[in-house]
């Protein structure tokens, strides 16, 4: 943990700052979600939107499992489609 407010603060505008909720357009599970560019996109799971995600449960049946960064391509047309609505903005604010 942080010991210093600026350090706590840096740690929330990393980790928090700008992440718009986006629900998955086919299974409904709700991630958290930051565009710092085109190619840049931070999403963040927990474990019941993981739960929901029809894609990610077959990829971890598979005997490989599920590679960790690979994303559900359902989620990633959602993702895609919030941008083209402009519900998610695409750029760093402040360096976050």
């Amino acid at each position: 943990m942080p010991t210093s407010p600026e350090t706590a603060e840096d740690q929330r505008l990393y980790t928090q700052a700008r992440l718009v909720e986006v629900s998955c357009l086919d299974c409904l599970a709700q991630v958290r979600v930051k565009k710092n560019s085109d190619h840049h996109t931070s999403i963040q799971w927990d474990a019941e939107s993981l739960s929901h995600c029809a894609e990610f449960r077959r990829a971890a049946s598979q005997p490989e499992g599920r590679a960790i960064r690979e994303t559900c391509s359902r989620l990633r047309s959602s993702i895609d489609q919030a941008v083209r609505d402009g519900a998610i903005h695409i750029g760093a604010e402040d360096g976050y």
